[in-house]
């Protein structure tokens, strides 16, 4: 990431609107159960609303000082770090209750390594585990924004289909907006659930 990207997805105001408004929003409801998955969890602030309401999650990050920092600070918690590429995961097939990916698909650097992923994620959950994220879409704004970084927007249109050939079945894809106070570069998502086979 660019730094002034990275130092948002470090700060308060981005820490708030996960917990407020992105969390709730993606996840809602649903249960995500015992054993969870967060893929892409850069400075840890999805993964510190994620650690409230989960028994036991996971969190896996490919840059190995954002993997190293939040592996202290969260050391004695409910959370295990890993730093791993999570195109392949050095995680067991058919293990946890879900998967999370908030605001980082547009992260992975094609195409073809974001089905890969989605494919990868698909076969670490259990039979009907959920998968379950959040991420921007894209934009003229989001795109300055992310100048010099690894940006390869996902197509929400796109993302049902996609999702089936990773392998996953009852495929949900939703637009929603931030708050109207929000960054211009954060406002317009799209949420995705799906659950494995």
């Amino acid at each position: 990431m660019n730094q002034r990207h990275l130092e948002f997805c470090a700060s308060a105001e981005w820490a708030d609107i996960v917990e407020t408004e992105i969390l709730p929003w993606a996840v809602g409801d649903l249960d995500l159960g015992d054993d969870v998955l967060e893929v892409g969890s850069g400075p840890g602030l999805t993964t510190d609303v994620l650690r409230r309401r989960v028994p036991r999650l996971t969190a896996v990050e490919i840059d190995p000082d954002l993997a190293r920092s939040l592996k202290e600070r969260l050391r004695d918690s409910n959370v295990q770090v890993i730093r791993a590429d999570a195109t392949r995961l050095p995680l067991e097939s058919g293990r946890f209750s879900a998967a999370t990916s908030f605001a980082m698909l547009h992260h992975v650097p094609s195409r073809e390594l974001q089905d890969g992923l989605l494919a990868e994620l698909c076969r670490v959950l259990r039979p009907g585990g959920l998968l379950v994220g959040s991420d921007a879409v894209g934009t003229g704004e989001l795109d300055e924004f992310h100048r010099g970084d690894t940006y390869v927007p996902c197509d929400p249109d796109e993302l049902p289909g996609r999702l089936r050939a990773a392998g996953y079945v009852d495929v949900r894809v939703e637009l929603g907006e931030l708050g109207a106070n929000r960054p211009a570069q954060s406002r317009r998502r799209f949420r995705f659930s799906a659950a494995a086979p």
